[in-house]
């Protein structure tokens, strides 16, 4: 399937991700370094004209901090939130340390940890949820896009777009303080 254009970006750096924490759908505030990275989104986005996109967000607190930061004022009265766009549910896990947590065996890191424990999470969705959940949102797409979402769930839109399996997510980049250009299949990295 094609998809229209779409500009992802990632949350800022949070309070949790500085410990290591697995946030799921909880929430922390941006640290200092999360709310300078969230400008330099906005400084890449500058580029772009913003009135061609659709302005989306997680509606989770983490990715509406970075909104306030990156968007212009005039763009924020047209952001709307969707719950399709928030991370990936981690059950059991929400709130712990990554580092604590089993599966110990897995050795895949990025840097959100092992992903594999994002779809091993005791209670959690799972990257086959997920997956469905991303699919859905990518088949109701109108015309260009921006998206500020989070880790996992922006590996798993990329993947989708491009017509990878889920379980290619760790072979993706990541990065907080960038945005990815998806356009006619491809993705580019933009810092």
């Amino acid at each position: 399937m094609t998809y229209p254009e779409l500009l992802i970006l990632r949350h800022g750096e949070t309070e949790w991700n500085l410990e290591g924490r697995m946030q799921g759908h909880l929430d922390s505030p941006l640290t200092a370094r999360g709310r300078a990275q969230a400008r330099r989104q906005g400084e890449i986005l500058s580029g772009f004209d913003l009135g061609a996109f659709t302005l989306m967000s997680s509606p989770l607190g983490r990715t509406r901090a970075t909104a306030q930061i990156v968007l212009p004022e005039a763009a924020l009265a047209r952001l709307s939130t969707d719950a399709r766009l928030r991370e990936i549910d981690v059950g059991d896990w929400a709130g712990q340390i990554r580092a604590k947590l089993t599966p110990s065996r897995i050795t895949e890191f990025t840097p959100d940890g092992a992903l594999a424990k994002y779809d091993s999470a005791p209670g959690g969705e799972g990257f086959e949820g997920l997956a469905a959940r991303c699919a859905a949102l990518l088949d109701a797409l109108e015309g260009p896009h921006l998206m500020i979402t989070h880790g996992v769930t922006s590996r798993m839109l990329r993947a989708l777009y491009m017509g990878l399996p889920p379980r290619s997510l760790g072979e993706l980049p990541g990065g907080q303080g960038v945005v990815f250009h998806m356009v006619r299949g491809h993705q580019i990295r933009l810092e």
